[in-house]
Parts: C-alpha cells; sequence; structure tokens
C-alpha cells in the first residue's frame, strides 16, 4: 500500500514538470473552494477564492490559483490601463498558500464539495488541463471574469446542467457600484478613484450570477446550490480566523479634506480676486488643466480601451477634455474672446446636467465630488462676472 502512495504521489510530482500521464484520486480524495477574506492592499480587498484538492492517501493538497498576475512594471500598467492585462491559474502548496493569508492576517474559510469520486476526478483532471501552459492564461475583468467568477463558470462547464444556479439565495440584489462599495469606506482614496474611473454602466442591478464577481458571494451562492437532486457543498468551516487589529482613521489623510482645502482656496482667491478686480491667472490655469487632463483619461478609458466598466462615464461633464485647450490661453494676460462667454456656459450648464444624472440616477457619483462641482460652479460664474463687466481679464 505504502508503494502504491508513493508510486501515485511521484507521478503527480512529475505532472509538475509535464508529464502527461493523469494521476487518479483516491476514496479519501477530496475537492474544496476556498474563499479568503479582503487584504490591506487595494488588490486584495474584494478578497479571493480557489480550488484546493486534498488526497492524503496520496500525498496531494494543492491550491489553484486563478488570481495570479505578473506584476512587471511599467508593462503591467500599460496593460491595466489598456483594459488587456493578464491573469493566468498556479498551482501551489496548501500549506503555503495558508501561510501567505495568515501572515496578512485574513481569514480562510473552506467548503467540502459534495462529489462523487468520478466528479471528483472529472473536475480534477480540468485543472490539470487548464493549469497546461498553453491554458492557463486568460484576460482579466474585475467584473466577468476574475478569480471568483472563475469558480463557478468552472463548475458549470464541467457539470453542466446538473449545476443549478439558487436565483433566490439573496434577498436583496444590488448594483455592481453598490456591491464595490460594500467593500470600501466612501471616504477613501480607492473609493474615490474607483468612482470616477468607473461608468454609468456600473449603476445597473446585478443578477444573482453577477454577484458572483465577488468571493462572498460564491461562498453564499455555493451554500445553497445544487448538484442534480443533492446540495453541492458541505457546511462551510473557518480554516484561519483574523486577529483583532486596531484601525486609524486620520481625517486629514482623506480625500474629503483635502478637496475642502482646495474649494477653500478657490474661494479665497476668487473672493480676493473680486476686491482687486482682477484675475488670478495661476488659479484658472490650474483648475482647467486639471480638470482637462482628467477629461482626457475618462474619454481615454470609455473609448480607447477594451474596458467594459469605464464606458458611459458622465464625470466627462465636469472633468472637460476642452478645458485642457483652454488653460494654455487662459494663462496668458489677454482679453477675453467673444466665444468665452458661451463656452462658460456650456460649462455651468454640464454641471448641472450632471446633478440631474445623478438625481435621476443614471449614473451615481461620489458624494465627494461635491466641494469641486461647488470650487468649479463659483469660478465659472466669476469669470462670466468679469466678461460682462469688462472688468480686466
Amino acid at each position: 500500500m505504502r508503494s502504491r502512495a508513493l508510486l501515485l504521489a511521484l507521478s503527480f510530482g512529475l505532472s509538475f514538470w509535464g508529464v502527461s500521464q493523469e494521476v487518479q484520486l483516491s476514496q479519501l480524495s477530496r475537492i474544496s473552494i476556498l474563499t479568503c477574506g479582503p487584504g490591506s492592499d487595494l488588490y486584495t480587498t474584494f478578497g479571493h477564492s480557489a480550488f484546493r484538492v486534498n488526497d492524503p492517501s496520496i500525498g496531494i493538497d494543492v491550491v489553484y490559483n486563478y488570481g495570479t498576475f505578473d506584476f512587471n512594471p511599467p508593462k503591467f500598467y500599460f496593460e491595466f490601463a489598456q483594459g488587456k492585462l493578464l491573469y493566468s491559474l498556479s498551482r501551489q502548496d496548501m500549506g503555503r498558500f495558508l501561510n501567505v493569508y495568515k501572515y496578512e492576517n485574513r481569514w480562510v474559510k473552506e467548503q467540502i464539495l459534495n462529489l462523487t469520486l468520478p466528479q471528483r476526478q472529472e473536475l480534477f483532471r480540468f485543472l490539470e488541463v487548464n493549469n497546461r501552459p498553453k491554458n492557463r492564461t486568460y484576460k482579466y475583468d474585475f467584473f466577468y471574469d476574475n478569480c471568483a467568477s472563475k469558480i463557478w463558470d468552472i463548475l458549470k462547464e464541467v457539470y453542466g446542467e446538473q449545476l443549478q444556479l439558487k436565483e433566490n439565495y439573496l434577498k436583496n440584489l444590488y448594483t455592481f457600484r453598490e456591491l464595490i462599495h460594500q467593500h470600501l469606506e466612501t471616504n477613501s482614496w480607492s473609493a474615490f478613484g474607483i468612482d470616477l474611473a468607473l461608468g454609468s454602466v456600473i449603476d445597473k442591478t446585478a443578477s444573482p450570477k453577477e454577484h458572483m464577481f465577488l468571493p462572498i458571494y460564491v461562498m453564499r451562492q455555493l451554500e445553497g446550490s445544487q448538484l442534480g437532486k443533492k446540495p453541492l457543498a458541505y457546511a462551510t468551516k473557518t480554516l484561519l480566523q483574523t486577529l483583532p487589529i486596531k484601525k486609524g482613521n486620520n481625517f486629514f489623510l482623506t480625500p474629503l479634506f483635502w478637496l475642502l482645502i482646495v474649494l477653500a482656496i478657490v474661494w479665497i482667491i476668487t473672493y480676493v480676486d473680486f476686491k482687486k478686480n482682477k484675475r488670478n491667472r495661476w488659479l484658472d490655469f490650474t483648475l482647467f488643466s486639471i480638470t482637462g487632463l482628467a477629461g482626457c483619461l475618462i474619454f481615454y478609458l470609455w473609448f480607447l480601451t477594451d474596458h467594459t466598466a469605464t464606458v458611459g462615464n458622465f464625470n466627462i461633464l465636469w472633468a472637460f477634455p476642452i478645458n485642457l485647450v483652454l488653460s494654455v490661453y487662459l494663462i496668458r494676460k489677454t482679453k477675453a474672446p467673444k466665444w468665452l462667454t458661451g463656452y462658460l456656459k456650456v460649462l455651468m450648464g454640464l454641471l448641472v446636467l450632471m446633478i440631474i444624472l445623478g438625481l435621476f440616477k443614471i449614473q451615481i457619483f461620489s458624494p465627494l465630488l461635491l466641494p469641486i462641482l461647488l470650487a468649479l460652479g463659483t469660478r465659472y460664474f466669476y469669470l462670466l462676472l468679469q466678461i460682462r463687466n469688462s472688468r480686466a481679464f
């Protein structure tokens, strides 16, 4: 018996080096889904999902992880911006996998799948074939193709119509943006940046299946799903628990604090300009160049990349790309052209339109934008006042 187990373990080890012989799982084998809690880095904020294959009789205990990527700047940033970031499947020892999450103080939960030996063998074979170099890479999509969504998609591909989605496993359905914010603090740079970059397409209500781009919802779905006439998974058990830590909350490092500072600076300079009958060219250059650059980035993400979540981003109404061109003009001290009045009225109209879109929930904007809108509205109105009264420009 020992010699047979040693032979099977050796054959599995050799498969790591490309040997095509298929390893046969024993009756003691188990395949489970691992769900991991959030971490401190942005890319770990939403948790993680993975497959675990454990067969003590032949010495197998490995994790199949679809969340592997090559962090190699600047290529990584370029591919990420283009929406062409490649992720891949990797296989690693369970002990090492748990040690990483223990070090990062993240909880890990396990759901053993209620599978027969032939069903376990079929899933194991799929994972092994998928782990071949020519098969393991896939194009990452945060909402539709990531480490969590892969779990259900693979189970569906392996077991077909036997696998039944439990549509009513959620009492309430959420939009994609609401699901993101369940894992983020509103007054944080990560939430603010995501709300600026992602468009109105994520304000639609996600279907029960679409909720499973987040690992926590994969775990909840598995708890009630069926494989044929039997439950898909046994009771969830905890492998690692988080240790309590005290989180700091420094308001002076939050985006709201700095945006209020910007608003105060704009109001103070505008008041001084009004009293002295002048225009601070550097303030106008800064406001118009920054909003113009932000608008160019939004335009790029919307129209020139493969991202699906940046489409229909109406933040472009306040971050208007043409402002970048105008900023070059506003740094110079010269007479205001006739068309500038109309352009400023258009900009103020766009701010009003943005508020209307928000009220009708066509796109949900970050509440942290309020200081920016007040600052821009104030400055646009002052410039219109300067032109109308033929004051120094």
